[in-house]
C-alpha cells in the first residue's frame, strides 16, 4: 500500500499528533507513506511528494503547526491563476491532482482539514481518488463531530487570554471587546466567554442588540461593578447588520474580522465609557497542543489507518460520545455544525446571568 498525507486549511494544534499517528500506524503494517507539502501545493512541482519515516515524525506530537505545511488557497479546484494581462483568476487543476497520484500509485488519501478540506475531499471522491478524513479545525464546526482536533487548545488560549485582559479592565474600569476565531460558529466565543466569567458573550447563532448590551453594562454599573468584558465571535452581527469582513483574495474564503471594533466604537458612544479592543487572532492557532487534543488527533490518525486497512474509504473519523465512528465524507459536505441554542451551555450562561445580546 502507498499512502499520503495532506493537511490543508488553517493549522490548528495537535496535527503533527495526527500525522505522526498516521504515519507510525502505517509504517507499522508495511506501507508506504508520502507527504503533500503546502496543502497540495506540491502536487503542481517536480516533487509531488515526500518520503514519510519513523525518523520525520519523531518527537513531533508536542509541536504546534504542520510539518507538512498547510495552505488556504490550495483548492484544486478553484487554484488561483494569473492571467496573461496579469490578473488573477482561478482555474481547476484537480484533473492533474488526480494523474498525479495514479502515476505515483497512490492507494488512498488521508485528509485532515476542516470543512473546506472536506468539501474538496467529497468533489475528489467522486473523481476516483480513495480518501479517509480527519477532522481538523480549531472552529470545531464541522457537522456530526462532536469535537475537533484543534479546538480544545484554542479555548484554553483564548480563555487564558481573556483572563488576563479582565484584570487590566477592571483595573482601568473599561469596557473590553476581545474579538476570538470560529468563522459562523460560536463555540470558542461561547466556551472561553463562559469559563472566563465575561459579561456578554456574542455569537453567531444570536444576533444581538446595542441596547441589549448596553442594559448589561448599566446593570453592571448600578451594582458597582465599573467593567464589562464582552467576547465576540468573528462572524457574530447584530440584529439589523451583517457579517463584518476584510475582504476576500483571490482563491480564498472570505476573511471575517472587525466587529469587535465597530462593537466598541458604539458601546463608547451610547455609555461615555472608555473602550479597548484586542483581537486574538492567530494566537488561538499556534503553539503546543493540550493533552486532550494531542491524544484525539492521535487516536483519529491512527483510526484513519485502520479504515484504509479494512478498505472503507471515502470516510470521515469522528468523534461522537468520546467513540471514534465513520461517516461519509459526501453526507457532511455543505453542512455546518452550530451552536445549538437549547443546549446545555447556553442554558448555563443564561442561568449565571451573561447577556448573549438578545
Amino acid at each position: 500500500m502507498k499512502i499520503a498525507i495532506n493537511t490543508g486549511g488553517g493549522d490548528a494544534p495537535g496535527l503533527n499528533a495526527a500525522i505522526r499517528a498516521a504515519t507510525l500506524a502505517a509504517l507499522k503494517r508495511g506501507w508506504e507513506v508520502y507527504g503533500i507539502k503546502n496543502g497540495y501545493g506540491s502536487i503542481y512541482t517536480d516533487e509531488p511528494f515526500i518520503k514519510m519515516d519513523a525518523e520525520t515524525v519523531h518527537g513531533i506530537t508536542m509541536q504546534g503547526g504542520t510539518i507538512l505545511g498547510t495552505a488556504n488557497r490550495g483548492n484544486p479546484f478553484e487554484m488561483p491563476h494569473q492571467k496573461e494581462d496579469g490578473t488573477w483568476t482561478t482555474k481547476d487543476v484537480s484533473d492533474r491532482l488526480v494523474k498525479t497520484f495514479k502515476e505515483y500509485d497512490i492507494d488512498a488519501l488521508i485528509a485532515i482539514g476542516g470543512d473546506g478540506s472536506m468539501n474538496i475531499a467529497s468533489k475528489l471522491i467522486k473523481k476516483g481518488i480513495n480518501i479517509v478524513g480527519v477532522p481538523k479545525t480549531i472552529d470545531n464546526d464541522i457537522y456530526g463531530c462532536d469535537v475537533t482536533l484543534g479546538f480544545d487548545t484554542a479555548i484554553d488560549i483564548a480563555t487564558e487570554a481573556i483572563d488576563r485582559i479582565t484584570t487590566t479592565a477592571e483595573s482601568h474600569h473599561r469596557l473590553m471587546v476581545v474579538e476570538v476565531m470560529g468563522r459562523y460558529a460560536g463555540w470558542i466565543a461561547l466556551y472561553a466567554g463562559i469559563a472566563s466569567s465575561a459579561d456578554v458573550v456574542l455569537i453567531p447563532e444570536i444576533p444581538f442588540s446595542y441596547d441589549s448590551i448596553e442594559e448589561k453594562i448599566k446593570e453592571r454599573e448600578a451594582n458597582g461593578r465599573h467593567y464589562t468584558m464582552i467576547v465576540v465571535a468573528e462572524g457574530a452581527k447584530a440584529q439589523d447588520g451583517e457579517v463584518v469582513t476584510k475582504g476576500k483574495s483571490v482563491g480564498q474564503q472570505v476573511q471575517l474580522g472587525g466587529i469587535a471594533d465597530r462593537i466598541a466604537d458604539e458601546l463608547s458612544e451610547r455609555t461615555g465609557k472608555e473602550s479597548r479592543t484586542v483581537v486574538l487572532g492567530h494566537l488561538q492557532r499556534g503553539g503546543s497542543p493540550s493533552t486532550y487534543d494531542r491524544l484525539i488527533s492521535l487516536r483519529f490518525g491512527a483510526a484513519a489507518i485502520r479504515c484504509v486497512q479494512e478498505h472503507d474509504y471515502n470516510k470521515l473519523v469522528v468523534l461522537q460520545d468520546n467513540q471514534l465512528k465513520r461517516v461519509p465524507i459526501t453526507s457532511i459536505e455543505g453542512k455546518m455544525k452550530s451552536v445549538s441554542l437549547d443546549s446545555d451551555t447556553v442554558q448555563t450562561a443564561r442561568d449565571i446571568g451573561v447577556c448573549l445580546g438578545d
